[in-house]
């Protein structure tokens, strides 16, 4: 009777240690997953950030220069006219980027998604059992 009570805690603590194997397991698979995500996350701003910062500067140097050529171009007749139109026409245009740049960012989609939604499966695969 004593080896009965003895195998079954034996049963009972591989199926103890076979459990925390596998929790081990799907956890370090998530944090991998979290950890790949975080990483593709920070690449993408990275990038972005870079190129909206040289976009910004250039088109910042052209405008500049483009104004000071149009405004010298008509300096003894509508000097005064052309900066005025200039600068509506730029508040204007920041203005309409600041509103497309707002309505993307509500837009995005959650980071790290794809590691929430795996992480549900596994809710629901533990749940239904």
């Amino acid at each position: 009777m004593s080896e009965k009570i003895s195998g079954a805690r034996a049963g009972l603590f591989s199926s103890l240690r076979v459990l925390a194997t596998t929790l081990v397991a799907v956890a370090h698979t998530r944090l991998d997953l979290l950890s790949t995500e975080l990483e593709e996350e920070r690449e993408y701003f990275l990038a972005q950030l870079v190129l909206i910062l040289m976009a910004l500067f250039l088109l910042g140097i052209g405008v500049v220069l483009a104004t000071i050529l149009l405004v010298m171009a008509f300096w003894d007749t509508h000097r005064l006219l052309v900066l005025g139109l200039f600068s509506g026409f730029f508040l204007g245009a920041g203005m309409m980027a600041w509103g497309v740049a707002w309505r993307k960012a509500r837009v995005k989609p959650k980071p790290f998604s794809a590691s929430l939604s795996e992480l549900f499966k596994d809710r629901q695969q533990i749940e239904t059992r």
